[in-house]
């Protein structure tokens, strides 16, 4: 543990126009130089690089892209491979483990060691690979790379330790399971086939052992041929040869018969006896037209022939086979044949594959099926077939995060313990009804609950307005609460207005989430400039929701001139360029007018979150508003505040006002660090550069402070126009801002290449496979707008019918497309789709002579993903520069230098580095806090630095997270006790009541794309700086508890996870997570507390992680057993007669036929054997196996013990039976002994 000497007094003894100059490069533990007056601050630092180890911990979700199924019948396991090389193994809740193949091949084909604990594997880089699923963590055993053919087809016969592999070429080798090598034995498809046929058979389709006889081996080939091999005598039983291709093969379980099924939509049934022709040809979905043709259908994929015990009719189960007539408006069918009863189940999406589950993992018996599992490409049900109306079962993994494309991630740990339980009682009235009421029947391995567990929860937003509470305690994931936020607005409906524009696309798609679990405040931005808020209640209400509309639009055109600007330096005159009234002709139709409706009448609400109020943006000018970019609400203050590239907007969400709505610029007055409007002459000379520090003296807003109009009624949709506030209201209005970047808008001309200035040229990596290089060369400037005059262009700059708003891009698909080109608008089109993207705001060119809106592109694959790096230096800004509001953080600090006592503020971060902070007055009183006004303004700069502000945090002297103040939940709906009236019960962590020993202050930390900075509070003074990243980026910056003590976590867009100790900023870990990011991740990853993070790892899968030694140490105790010891069922004794005819499967030793003494060793240049790596983590995984090792072995010790008292029990009936039968022939004897032959 370290102490730390720190130099902090003395800096308000400084002028009020004086500068403190941080030192931005110094080194970690390093104070800052500029310090006059020394005083002595203990921190004790705990956490040491050696707690820190990135590890994944579990992966949930559907798995992305699917290609293969496969089951264990006994330890009753499900595995799923996907098209990216993951393999997904299910079994009871809990036990969900998730493998990747290093090589990403798609895995083609899955099978399991029936019972043995092993998976085979074969994918599409013609590699097979043996899992070891004994130990949580499966591991690769032995892999054997085939070298000159190309594998389409496995089996694995039950009990048997050899591997059938079928090629493309039409070859049948064998592989020996235990030492995955290759047998000499091999069957070529020219000795399969008739000598005189001339054709190939293609690729082999299908491999199956006779369920009569194991030294039969069936092989279907696509052409149309199936050849039975006899593996004893190396020749060919029979070959059946037909037209149409072949897609599967199943046995019936006598063996005597098959079925195929074929590429015309036809199903073929084989007789053994007679195989020149089949003895039953079907079309199940095709009928005979009037001219005697058959109708055309698609081919069956795949059919399933199973008997059952319960009815002599078997089951013929099938995917597609639907006439091509019928099929143009219907989905994908599953079809179940049962008799004369023929049922379709229509599925929402692609069937991939389907699995018939039996009872039985001998396919010499009757199968007795009483389930069907169906893959789809988006989802995974389980099919009841012991009922008639055959149901689904209610699936218990969480399958469906993608129903909607998810759009936005929170995750907090340490939640209230009875958060989950009370959403859980409210989700489960949202459940469906109609679910089987058996058990899940994928119900393998073993889980119990770890000890070290705490409530989480995961929101995810998603684009069709719902938001989705999971519960993610115990590295699980169950549903809990879903939250329609559509049902907040009108429907929209074709042909009228905006509404027309927006009815085909994403208009309530989620942009980011605000919770506060401790009051159960809920705040959701959407993609249309909207923010709800609502409030948690176990009871239904009537409620008139309140829609509060804001103007919060200002043009780029709007620059004013030195002359204008001379009387007035720090507030230009509102009436020289305030917006114009709607229906004026420079306005559009929708101007004054919000992209929703909200509902005007009183809804009603079941219980759960329940929505308060709407507050939305409005159109300016033919332009819809901005996205908003940043978010927080406190329920202790009452207020909700909220930006976008155009300013900042409070609301006081108690009396139901708009509080503030100010630009930007206006945050500043008439100190704005960049000098982006030319104020006057004089004061341009005057300008400082570089970094600077302003003092409380430069902006005076005492008598300018905004206040909430509490004089009138509140009517339930407030329009906020700055023309009718009071008059410091109005002068608070933004004089003006441009977009984020708008210096990159303002070039001309095709043959102009961009330029920037010389801190802010970028290096962006290879993107798309290109690499893109900005030039030097000067930027022209936007003309002025000149008041009063209609133009024309602004009213069609959108274009005819185009929509206000894109489609809502999920997170899961988002990707960075960035075409290189030598014209200026490519060139920085590029860049401004890039920072579009990742702060999530709409642009839109402001140059009166073209328009051109820039979207994001929309793809499912990782290869198009970015790493840039770009620089946020300040010290040459386009004097247009738009810069938005990145972050924003209610809390209690000191609004200036010379506070006394720490109040209500607003931290405010923007995306050009600077911080300010605006405080509050609020009134204690309950009664006077919903009368009284509340008072806020801008103080001025209180720090800068490298790029956007991401993050705020507040420790107090003794280094220990101040958490911010909340309002104790109280159901807004419950029945009021006139006794006791409600009154709101707050919880206040002031700086100065948590810390008598250490005098009062307070430590905030602020995060930047590029830096970190901590200082101390009231002085404002750096107490620590550490740069994080020079040639990348920060995607997400949070300050989280690790061990008990506290830490920054930052992820970089190139990859990189590091945490820094706090508040030195010493760098504790650093990792090349991952190599390349793509957008999906940059806008889903979110890190919490107790050393966890997550992120979506694909469209429809939500990736783990942890950071914390200590959880990667426990992690081997909370994961699930893949394998638990089970006796392999016997065989069921078919009976004397039966075996005496030859009805039981004749069984033959492999090992003879194709061990190495008999067949001999196969080319080494055929296949080449590679050992499974045994790295550290399996070694881990193995280790952490012991107790299962003791487990299981306590398990088996049972299971003897039961055997044995079986086996006793069996025994004594055997006796019994043999003194009965003696009895009985003594009887008999006596009876007939006396008698003669003829007699009897």
């Amino acid at each position: 543990m370290k102490k730390f000497r720190k130099v902090l007094d003395g800096l308000s003894s400084s002028s009020p126009g004086g500068v403190a100059s941080p030192s931005c490069g110094s080194a970690a533990g390093t104070p800052t130089a500029h310090a006059p007056t020394p005083q002595d601050i203990h921190v004790q630092e705990t956490l040491v690089s050696e707690n820190f180890q990135i590890c994944k911990t579990v992966r949930h979700g559907f798995p992305y892209q699917p290609t293969c199924l496969a089951f264990d019948p006994v330890q009753k396991i499900l595995a799923i491979g996907s098209r990216t090389g993951g393999i997904r193994i299910l079994g009871r809740p809990g036990v969900d483990c998730y493998s990747q193949h290093e090589s990403g091949a798609a895995v083609l084909q899955l099978q399991f060691l029936i019972n043995e604990g092993a998976l085979v594997t074969a994918c599409a880089d013609d590699t097979l690979h043996l899992w070891n699923l004994r130990q949580r963590r499966p591991a690769i055993l032995h892999s054997l790379k085939f070298n000159r053919e190309r594998i389409t087809f496995c089996h694995l016969p039950f009990q048997s330790k050899w591997l059938y592999v079928g090629t493309e070429r039409g070859n049948t080798h064998i592989v020996n399971i235990e030492s995955f090598v290759l047998s000499g034995y091999v069957i070529m498809w020219n000795k399969a086939i008739e000598l005189a046929t001339k054709a190939h058979p293609g690729p082999v389709v299908h491999l199956s052992d006779s369920p009569k006889d194991e030294g039969k081996l069936l092989i279907g080939f696509e052409s149309g041929t199936v050849v039975q091999w006899d593996l004893r005598a190396k020749k060919v039983d029979f070959r059946i040869y037909y037209d149409e291709a072949i897609h599967s093969v199943s046995w019936h379980h006598e063996g005597k018969q098959f079925m195929c099924s074929h590429s015309d939509g036809s199903l073929t049934m084989w007789n053994l006896r007679n195989t020149a022709r089949p003895i039953q040809i079907t079309y199940p979905h095709g009928k005979i037209l009037k001219d005697g043709r058959k109708e055309s259908c698609k081919p069956i994929l795949k059919v399933e022939y199973k008997t059952s015990r319960n009815s002599s009719e078997p089951y013929v189960i099938f995917s597609g086979g639907l006439s091509y007539d019928k099929s143009g408006g219907r989905r994908p069918t599953l079809t179940i044949m049962h008799g004369k009863a023929i049922t379709v189940l229509e599925m929402d999406h692609p069937i991939v594959e389907f699995l018939v589950l039996c009872d039985t993992p001998y396919s010499n018996e009757v199968q007795d099926p009483y389930a069907v599992v169906v893959l789809l490409e988006k989802d995974f049900i389980v099919v009841d077939l012991t009922q008639s109306n055959f149901p689904i079962f209610e699936n218990p993994y969480p399958m469906d995060i993608h129903e909607s494309p998810v759009t936005c991630t929170a995750y907090f740990a340490e939640c209230p313990p009875d958060i989950i339980p009370i959403l859980y009682s409210i989700g489960a009235k949202q459940k469906k009804t109609g679910y089987s009421h058996k058990e899940w029947p994928v119900s393998g391995g073993t889980w119990t609950l770890g000890s070290q567990t705490y409530p989480e929860i995961i929101v995810t937003g998603h684009a069709d307005g719902t938001v989705k509470f999971w519960d993610a305690s115990a590295i699980t994931l169950q549903m809990l609460y879903k939250l329609k936020t559509s049902k907040v607005f009108e429907k929209p409906k074709a042909g009228e207005g905006r509404a027309g524009e927006l009815v085909e696309e994403d208009p309530y798609a989620v942009q980011m989430v605000s919770w506060c679990p401790h009051s159960r405040l809920f705040c959701v931005v959407g993609i249309s400039a909207h923010v709800i808020l609502y409030r948690f209640s176990k009871h239904d209400a009537n409620t008139q929701i309140v829609s509060l509309e804001v103007r919060l639009q200002f043009d780029s055109e709007d620059v004013i001139s030195p002359s204008e600007a001379e009387n007035n330096p720090c507030f230009s005159d509102p009436s020289s360029h305030s917006p114009q009234p709607p229906g004026s002709p420079g306005s559009g139709t929708q101007d004054s007018l919000p992209c929703l409706k909200v509902k005007s009448r009183p809804v009603r609400m079941p219980p759960g979150y329940q929505a308060e109020m709407v507050v939305q943006l409005q159109w300016v000018d033919g332009e819809p508003p901005q996205q908003i970019t940043s978010l927080d609400i406190n329920s202790a203050y009452g207020l909700l505040a909220f930006g976008n590239c155009n300013g900042l907007t409070v609301v006081d969400f108690l009396q139901k006002t708009i509080l503030m709505c100010m630009g930007t610029l206006d945050l500043y007055g008439a100190a704005d660090p960049y000098q982006r409007l030319t104020r006057s002459p004089r004061k341009n000379r005057q300008s400082t550069s570089g970094l600077t520090e302003l003092s409380d003296n430069q902006v005076s807003m005492d008598m300018e402070r905004s206040k909430s109009p509490t004089s009138v009624p509140y009517p339930s949709s407030l329009h906020y126009d700055p023309r009718s506030m009071p008059e410091p209201v109005a002068s608070l209005r933004a004089s003006h801002c441009s977009p984020v970047f708008y210096l990159l808008d303002n070039v001309k001309g095709p043959g102009r290449k961009l330029s920037l200035p010389t801190d802010l040229k970028t290096d962006l990596d290879h993107v798309n496979g290109h690499c893109t290089s900005p030039t030097s060369q000067p930027c022209s400037v936007g003309k002025p707008r000149i008041t009063g005059v209609p133009e024309g262009p602004r009213l069609t700059r959108r274009g005819p019918g185009r929509p206000p708003f894109r489609k809502a891009q999920s997170a899961a698909c988002m990707e960075i497309s960035l075409p290189v080109s030598s014209h200026t608008e490519g060139g920085h089109a590029s860049r401004r789709a890039m920072l579009q993207q990742l702060h999530g705001v709409s642009m839109y060119s402001h140059d009166e002579h073209h328009t051109t809106s820039y979207n994001w592109s929309e793809r499912e694959s990782r290869e198009n993903s970015f790493s840039r790096s770009r620089s946020s230096s300040v010290s040459s800004i386009d004097r247009d520069t738009k810069e938005s509001v990145t972050t924003l953080q209610f809390g209690e600090s000191y609004g200036r230098k010379g506070d006394a006592l720490p109040t209500a503020c607003l931290w405010v971060g923007t995306s050009l580095g600077v911080v300010l902070l605006l405080p509050i007055s609020i009134p204690t009183e309950e009664e006077e806090r919903m009368e009284e006004p509340i008072t806020m303004g801008p103080s001025g700069t209180v720090l800068m630095l490298k790029g956007s502000v991401l993050r705020f945090a507040f420790l107090d002297c003794g280094g220990a997270l101040i958490q911010s103040p909340y309002e104790v939940w109280r159901d807004p709906n419950g029945p009021e006790d006139p006794d006791r009236p409600r009154r709101r019960k707050l919880i206040n962590f002031s700086p100065s009541s948590s810390q008598e020993a250490c005098g009062d202050g307070h430590l905030a930390v602020v995060c930047s794309e590029k830096q970190a900075k901590v200082i101390l509070m009231p002085t404002q003074a750096v107490l620590f700086t550490h740069n994080i990243t020079e040639s990348s980026f920060l995607l997400r910056a949070d300050v989280v508890s690790v061990c008990n003590s506290v830490c920054l976590a930052c992820f970089c867009a190139n990859g990189h996870i590091m945490t820094l100790s706090l508040p030195s900023l010493r760098p504790l870990m650093d990792i090349n997570y991952l190599p390349l990011t793509d957008l999906r991740i940059a806008r889903t990853f979110v890190f919490t507390n107790g050393g966890q993070a997550l992120y979506l790892s694909s469209p429809t899968e939500i990736q783990r992680l942890t950071y914390s030694q200590e959880m990667t140490d426990n992690l081997q105790d909370m994961l699930g057993e893949l394998f638990t010891p089970i006796e392999t069922p016997e065989a069921q004794n078919k009976g004397f007669l039966k075996g005496f005819f030859g009805g039981n499967a004749q069984t033959f030793d492999r090992e003879e036929l194709f061990g190495e003494a008999a067949a001999g060793k196969a080319s080494r240049s055929l296949a080449q054997h590679i050992p499974g790596p045994m790295g550290l983590e399996n070694m881990k995984a193995a280790a952490g196996g012991v107790v299962g090792d003791l487990a299981r072995a306590r398990i088996a010790l049972d299971q003897r013990g039961e055997r044995l008292g079986e086996l006793e029990e069996r025994t004594a009936l055997m006796m019994n039976s043999a003194e009965t039968f003696s009895t009985h022939a003594h009887q008999v004897m006596l009876k007939h002994k006396d008698k003669k032959w003829y007699q009897l």
